[in-house]
């Protein structure tokens, strides 16, 4: 009699192939699929060769397919239209600032004349929603009171 085993992605019973002693998941398409991504973030977690490997080869195919998302996005508007929801949903959550760019100017320091992105300072949103594009032209340095 042939022993069972129970499936680590489903826990149905099976009976292991005779030439995979170890096996551990059943035969389903699902539970195959689980298997090679337990094996996938394992791998992703302990060797770090392949895992400078997979992020070579997604730096690539990302720089060969730059407007997959933008394309994505304009073809699937319920996936927009949720990950816009979840994304107001965790900025009402974030407690501490709004979310803004990396180059948002944080110094005490004036102006230099350039474009600048100029949005409401009440907005809890992403700095990037509802912002205007503007031209600031320095006309006259500040001076500093006289001693």
């Amino acid at each position: 009699m042939k022993s069972t085993r129970l499936c680590l992605a489903c826990g149905n019973a099976f009976v292991p192939l005779r030439h995979v002693p170890h096996q551990r998941y059943c035969s389903s398409k699902a539970c195959q699929r689980a298997r090679r991504r337990d094996w996938q973030n394992n791998r992703l977690r302990n060797d770090s060769d392949y895992r400078d490997n997979q992020a070579r080869a997604q730096a690539k195919w990302r720089a060969g397919h730059s407007g997959y998302w933008r394309e994505y996005r304009a073809a699937h508007p319920a996936y927009r239209e949720r990950n816009r929801s979840m994304q107001r949903l965790r900025n009402a959550q974030r407690s501490v600032r709004p979310i803004a760019k990396m180059d948002v100017i944080s110094l005490p320091r004036s102006l230099d004349s350039g474009f600048y992105l100029l949005s409401h300072a009440d907005d809890a949103g992403v700095a990037k929603m509802n912002a205007w594009t503007v031209h600031i032209a320095v006309l006259s340095a500040p001076t500093a009171p006289p001693t």
